[in-house]
């Protein structure tokens, strides 16, 4: 790649990830019915049986390309048409839209699945969500945030630095868990004080799409890292983490992106 067209991918993947730092920051609003403009509970739904079509195509929209797009094969094809760097930040871009449509026509089912009066309860439950929203940040940076992102591709890029993938092992969350990630996220989609039905259809088929995708993601790492990760996921959990010691640092294989798609 010549200078004008490494700067154009340090360009592009810096609005890659720009986009999809503010997609999740409304995405925190927009599940969590704070802040934002439009929400999860905004509107109101004239027709029920269209309103749980829209939301229900929505969501396997997003799990459509949420998933195919991680599959190697799917890589190998796209990186015919775009440099290998710009990969990762086209991934990025992708799903950032698919979010964006979500946000813009979600349609909001209005009948109440349940709501929590106590100011306990309700404070509590508002506490596991924002920790749900700390967990999934602190996850990418523990598999590193700007590698998941695309943002070390392009630079390394641009500097003309050959990428390497990152050395396997299990820091921290991953010594107990193998998708600590993912725990995040069903906290965020199911910690909610008053759950609408539209919040509930959000959170079942978000929650549906992730364990549906977990073991072609497994198995995609299984292929490439081979027993070190075998071992690692037969010893660590997928989400609750087992009384007593965690498995010993020698257990490779946390795989950087086996949180990421």
């Amino acid at each position: 790649m010549g200078r004008n067209a490494r700067f154009a991918a340090l360009t592009y993947g810096a609005i890659c990830y720009a986009l999809f730092f503010a997609t999740f920051l409304y995405l925190i609003g927009f599940v969590g019915d704070v802040i934002v403009p439009k929400t999860i509970e905004t509107g109101s739904a004239t027709d029920l049986g269209r309103a749980f079509l829209v939301d229900t195509l929505l969501v396997v929209l997003f799990g459509l390309q949420h998933s195919v797009m991680a599959r190697p094969r799917f890589k190998a094809w796209i990186t015919r048409f775009v440099p290998q760097p710009m990969e990762r930040p086209t991934y990025v871009l992708a799903s950032s839209v698919a979010l964006i449509a979500l946000f813009r026509f979600w349609e909001p089912i209005d009948a109440t699945v349940w709501h929590v009066k106590g100011e306990v309860g309700r404070t509590a439950l508002y506490a596991l969500y924002f920790t749900g929203v700390g967990l999934v940040l602190y996850s990418t940076f523990l598999i590193d945030h700007f590698d998941l992102f695309g943002l070390r591709q392009v630079v390394l890029a641009f500097r003309r630095i050959a990428y390497t993938e990152k050395r396997f092992m299990t820091p921290s969350l991953y010594r107990f868990v193998r998708h600590p990630l993912y725990l995040g996220w069903f906290l965020v989609f199911w910690a909610a004080p008053t759950m609408s039905a539209g919040h509930f259809l959000l959170a079942l088929g978000m929650s549906a799409y992730i364990l549906l995708a977990i073991p072609y993601e497994e198995r995609d790492l299984a292929a490439a890292l081979g027993e070190p990760y075998e071992s690692w996921r037969a010893n660590t959990p997928a989400f609750v983490p087992r009384m007593g010691s965690p498995g010993s640092e020698g257990r490779v294989a946390a795989a950087r992106r086996a949180t990421a798609r």
